[in-house]
């Protein structure tokens, strides 16, 4: 079987541990482990019944749910089959520019869909840097600050050149994510709005902003009525735990959104999905459990990592840690599969990380003891 490019892959990862699947404990997927909500799934049930109708093609219940949540109208809100259909989309809008620039190291997806649509792609390189001395938030500046013993992604000077060449025209677009997918670095929103005045089209993923507390998160939300060229992608399916469902949306100009509208297929948000979808943006509870779990459980892992020779996790305003290895991370891989039934996320597809770079999802603290022990042992 085939290694897969996305992580979550557990038919393959089973087939490599000789195991069931539902034996493998999956550190390669960044998907909660405190879901999914009750509330969600008492929804799922309460709609069986309604399997024998189509789902209401305007989505007009779940529009009027997201709007609540974002305090914006409805018609600044497109559901969609996950964000991954949406993307789709958004790659057709992109190809009708010069060019699109694009953040790297990227979740492959994007050039999955810059490619379907022979989309021309300025890549604009995220650099790791050893680091020492005194120095603020790199990724806000765009050039390297010293921070004692630390390691930091930033764009090197290189980058800074192309990336300020690409913004004298205004025909071209903008795909970054925050937080960054796969280093976990949060941009501030002061340091992306003044790409919204240099190019056509700027898309933000912000796939892993909800983990982010309301307190400390940067989404363009707030702003986006304010710019018809900004895009925000947003998925239920992680904070939520329900990427069986597949269910994300966009927020941008209405305008915009119809048209999308037009080149889609119809119904591609399913009964169930909706439902589990309006119940979970009411669960404050969920919420704020989510949000109290993280910061610990992220920091017990990222100091277990640290403590094991030969590694060194980055810091993450998410719910995964990108850790350097010393060692070949594929077959770290294979061995946590084969004698601890582990599967972690090798960084193979991110050409800029290659073989000495994986990704580990936060999950509850027994696991990730799980994981600690592992690979101490590896």
């Amino acid at each position: 079987m085939r290694q897969p490019a996305h992580g979550g892959n557990l038919a393959w990862a089973a087939a490599l541990a000789g195991c069931p699947p539902n034996a493998i404990l999956d550190f390669s997927a960044s998907i909660s482990p405190l879901g999914p909500p009750n509330s969600a799934i008492a929804a799922i049930q309460s709609q069986i019944g309604n399997l024998k109708h189509y789902p209401d093609p305007n989505y007009s219940e779940l529009r009027l749910a997201l709007s609540h949540f974002h305090q914006l109208p409805p018609e600044w809100i497109l559901p969609g089959n996950g964000s991954a259909e949406l993307l789709t989309l958004i790659g057709r809008e992109l190809a009708q520019l010069a060019a699109t620039t694009l953040i790297t190291p990227a979740f492959g997806d994007y050039y999955r869909t810059l490619r379907a649509y022979n989309a021309k792609v300025l890549e604009c390189h995220l650099s790791l840097v050893s680091q020492c001395g005194l120095g603020g938030f790199p990724h806000e500046q765009l050039r390297t600050r010293r921070v004692i013993n630390h390691w930091s992604l930033v764009l090197s000077e290189a980058e800074v050149l192309v990336i300020d060449k690409v913004q004298r025209t205004k025909d071209k677009g903008l795909l970054l994510n925050n937080p960054h997918n796969p280093t976990g670095k949060l941009f501030s929103r002061d340091s992306i709005l003044p790409y919204l005045e240099q190019f056509a089209l700027v898309v933000v993923d912000e796939a892993f902003m909800d983990f982010v507390p309301p307190n400390e998160e940067q989404s363009l939300i707030p702003v986006v009525q304010e710019y018809a060229n900004l895009v925000i992608l947003r998925s239920l399916t992680k904070f939520y735990s329900l990427p069986g469902l597949r269910l994300g949306y966009a927020i941008a100009h209405p305008d915009c959104l119809a048209k999308w509208q037009l080149w889609r297929d119809p119904w591609p948000v399913n009964t169930l999905a909706a439902a589990a979808a309006i119940a979970a943006l009411q669960d404050t509870e969920f919420q704020q459990q989510t949000w109290a779990w993280l910061p610990p459980a992220r920091n017990q892992l990222f100091q277990g990592l640290a403590e094991i020779p030969g590694l060194q996790p980055q810091a993450s305003a998410a719910n995964f840690l990108l850790v350097e290895s010393q060692e070949s991370t594929s077959h770290l891989q294979q061995q946590l599969l084969k004698y601890h039934q582990i599967l972690i996320r090798d960084c193979l597809s991110f050409k800029e990380l290659g073989d000495r770079f994986f990704r580990v999802a936060v999950r509850e603290e027994s696991d990730n003891q799980r994981l600690l022990t592992a690979l101490k042992e590896s």
